[in-house]
């Protein structure tokens, strides 16, 4: 992508309605626009990322044996009437409106009740088990205050993967996988070794469900880490009690803030019962399933990245995730400057490199400055002065120093 033919701009200042740093830094670059409180537009960078980040986790869920779907927004009463969650004094974030003929309709805010009554459909029998399906969907929640840029919004992303098993042992079992599976997500994304498997409340379904909180100062959470063990205990369920059932030494425990990205818990047959999602077994009984759901917030990810890994110069990606691996810095209007530049950009996307290539007629600095809000992984610049030295300058943004290299060292490092 050619930085002139892109119609977003960079900002030298903050938005003044932003405190949390994600939100200044992915506004400032042009990665996403603030619609209104809550609602984020994932603009043409920020969508890239965004795509790196739910990419990696679908590769993951696919592993795990998830089959993809997408469910709708809408909703219609009638299942969730039947859980008692259509109720706002069960529910209290739904979004709400009619159709012309009066029908009440909601805005998903998860997907549990019209996920089982679609598995009800096709259920029958023992040999219809076990069943993992899972969405990258718009979630729609009414809540009371957003806060944290996209880390907490009022519309969003969601990955949710619902498993439907025949017993409480066969489910135990794939549980007990996810969270390693999610372990490994969150390792590829780049936020492993500050991400810890956190005890929660199980709430009336299981003892404790699992949290993944990622410490950083703008969490919302508060959790009790021991980091040797790299396990926490969230604050709401933090007593000696807990902490003896867990073997954690409460002098071992760190308090620190956090970031929920990701959580697995146990449902049980509380959506099963009540939508007759039932099978029949080897003996002829007919048993209600028992279901397990596995959330992750791509775009929680996302901010959760940059609270990790800025400066005060901006944005600094993990190679992953970034919307580009090279940004092409072409310095002046030289006619031999400008070939070699454009010489660099073809030569790169024709080895399926993702680049930005800054060819505005802008000053140099303004170019150095965008590249490294941005936070591009590598930053190749093409000048006068490197024309002369039959070379590229080359800079990693997570280092301070820079080395001039030819231009086929440097198309070899990305040849991985």
């Amino acid at each position: 992508m050619k930085l002139s033919q892109l119609f977003t701009k960079t900002r030298r200042e903050a938005p003044r309605d932003e405190e949390a740093i994600s939100a200044q830094l992915l506004i400032r670059a042009g990665f996403v626009h603030k619609q209104m409180a809550g609602a984020y537009v994932m603009l043409p960078l920020g969508l890239k990322t965004l795509n790196n980040i739910i990419g990696i986790i679908r590769e993951e869920m696919n592993t795990a044996g998830g089959q993809e779907l997408t469910m709708t927004a809408l909703q219609p009463p009638e299942p969730w009437q039947k859980s008692g969650r259509w109720d706002d004094k069960e529910v209290d974030v739904w979004f709400r409106t009619h159709l012309h003929n009066k029908t009440e309709l909601g805005l998903g805010f998860t997907h549990e009740e019209p996920l089982t009554a679609l598995m009800a459909e096709n259920v029958n029998s023992h040999r219809d088990l076990p069943q993992y399906v899972y969405q990258f969907q718009n979630k729609f929640r009414n809540e009371v205050r957003a806060k944290s840029g996209i880390m907490r919004t009022r519309e969003f992303i969601m990955k949710d993967l619902y498993s439907f098993s025949r017993d409480q042992k066969q489910h135990d079992e794939y549980y007990e996988k996810m969270k390693d599976v999610y372990t490994k997500v969150f390792q590829r994304l780049g936020i492993g070794e500050h991400t810890f498997t956190t005890f929660a409340s199980g709430g009336s379904f299981s003892k404790y469900s699992h949290e993944f909180q990622t410490v950083i100062e703008a969490g919302e959470d508060v959790i009790y880490l021991d980091r040797d063990k790299k396990l926490a205990v969230n604050e709401e369920v933090y007593n000696d009690e807990v902490l003896n059932d867990l073997g954690l030494d409460k002098d071992k425990l760190e308090k620190v803030n956090a970031s929920e990205v990701g959580n697995i818990f146990t449902l049980g047959t509380k959506f099963s019962e009540p939508l007759k999602l039932q099978y029949t077994d080897q003996d002829g009984s007919v048993k209600p399933v028992v279901m397990g759901s596995y959330g992750i917030g791509p775009a929680r990810v996302m901010g959760v990245l940059i609270e990790l890994f800025h400066d005060d110069k901006g944005m600094i990606w993990p190679e992953a995730i970034a919307p580009a691996k090279a940004y092409i810095v072409r310095i002046g209007e030289d006619e031999d400057v400008i070939a070699a530049a454009d010489e660099l950009y073809q030569k790169l996307q024709g080895q399926g490199v993702e680049v930005l290539y800054d060819d505005r007629d802008i000053p140099a600095g303004a170019k150095f400055a965008d590249a490294d809000l941005m936070g591009i992984p590598t930053r190749l610049t093409v000048s006068p002065k490197t024309l002369k030295e039959n070379s590229v300058e080359v800079k990693l943004r997570s280092e301070t120093d820079s080395k001039l290299i030819s231009t086929e060292e440097t198309l070899k490092l990305f040849n991985k």
